[in-house]
């Protein structure tokens, strides 16, 4: 199971009329398994938003980019919550009179910090607002992608692997499976990543790859694979489009008069060479991440491609002779230190790693000499 790529939810069918999907999610912990079962109808309100008039129904549902309000609470919580009213079985939000639908259009994304020891990263029984896309809490993100506005559902938790260090709240035993609602209130348009402009797809790209990072040097290693995951996902169609956006227009001004909306779009853009550059040090980025969660054969997998695409990149090499070694390919893992010596000579980490291969490479033939002694005698 590779933490840094989200299975896409699937449907598991209606059972007596109910709606169930599940897939999996990364969490600064691991991966969960989340199954969420609607149990809300949808909202009769239109959402509108601003810089047009332009209103859409409750059928839409958020994309990337989309300000969602939400509101995530554990099982128990939710049955005493007052701002909303039902009927059993059939349980309908509202919009409350503290903030119109135009409002809404108007509010930022909340900002709080991630917890390593939480699954659900969202602060519980209160309204939230999310940027979908940011990857900020991945669950919640991934329920909210199937739900309308005025929506409830219920969803499941537990970890994929036993063993995770989890603190669940308000639960009994540590590994028991987690149970909460989420409730969309509103949220504005967004848009699907194929329809993005270039620039702004490219914009994206650049802030996974910060998030990643931040991530990573606050520990949480799976987030931050996750961001590059992310980025990488975005940058594979962004890289054919960069060439024809540019080489189109370049025919379109020796034709038309010059629109410098346009050109000051094309000129936000990067090269092709920095693009491959960019997507070089992200294979190398998640390659580390997977090195730190012990999964050697997809970091090896991911350095190689960071190679290729840039075999300058000494990290890289590096990278990929850690986890050659890990999984006990000496030979590759010699030949991928050498090659960092070979751009960066005297390089500390790639010759210690050297006399490391040569010495269990000196351990393993004397085992093997020791062995075939017996054999013989």
């Amino acid at each position: 199971m590779d933490g840094s790529v989200n299975q896409t939810p699937h449907s598991n069918g209606a059972h007596d009329g109910v709606d169930v999907t599940s897939w999996v999610s990364v969490c600064p912990t691991g991966l969960y398994n989340v199954r969420r079962t609607r149990i809300g109808e949808e909202g009769t309100q239109t959402t509108s938003y601003s810089g047009n008039d332009t209103s859409y129904s409750p059928s839409f549902r958020p994309v990337m980019g989309s300000l969602c309000q939400v509101r995530v609470q554990l099982q128990g919580d939710a049955d005493e919550a007052e701002t909303f009213t039902s009927d059993k079985g059939n349980q309908k939000l509202s919009i409350q009179p503290e903030q119109s639908v135009t409002e809404f259009t108007e509010a930022v994304a909340t900002v709080f910090p991630r917890c390593q020891k939480s699954v659900l990263q969202v602060p519980l029984g209160e309204w939230t607002v999310l940027r979908l896309g940011e990857g900020q809490c991945d669950i919640t993100e991934a329920c909210v992608e199937l739900m309308r506005a005025g929506e409830k559902c219920e969803i499941l938790i537990s970890p994929v692997e036993s063993g995770s260090n989890v603190s669940v709240p308000n639960a009994a035993e540590e590994n028991k499976p987690l149970c909460a609602t989420v409730e969309l209130k509103h949220f504005t348009p967004g848009q699907e990543p194929w329809k993005m402009a270039p620039s702004e797809k490219w914009e994206w790209v650049k802030s996974h790859k910060e998030r990643g990072g931040v991530r990573f040097r606050s520990c949480d290693v799976w987030g931050a694979a996750d961001s590059y995951s992310r980025a990488l996902k975005l940058l594979i169609t962004l890289l054919g489009k960069v060439g024809e956006v540019k080489e189109k227009r370049h025919q379109q001004e020796a034709e038309e008069p010059r629109d410098t909306n346009t050109t000051d779009n094309i000129r936000c853009l990067p090269s092709v060479d920095e693009l491959k550059t960019t997507k070089a040090e992200l294979h190398s980025n998640l390659s580390l991440c997977q090195l730190r969660l012990n999964q050697p054969k997809r970091a090896k997998a991911s350095a190689a491609k960071a190679t290729q695409l840039d075999p300058s990149g000494t990290k890289a090499w590096y990278r990929l002779g850690q986890a050659c070694q890990m999984v006990n390919e000496l030979e590759e893992a010699r030949r991928a230190f050498k090659k960092v010596l070979e751009i960066q000579p005297e390089s500390p980490a790639a010759l210690k790693a050297l006399k490391e291969i040569a010495s269990r490479e000196k351990e393993t033939n004397a085992q093997l000499g020791l062995r075939l002694s017996k054999m013989f005698n």
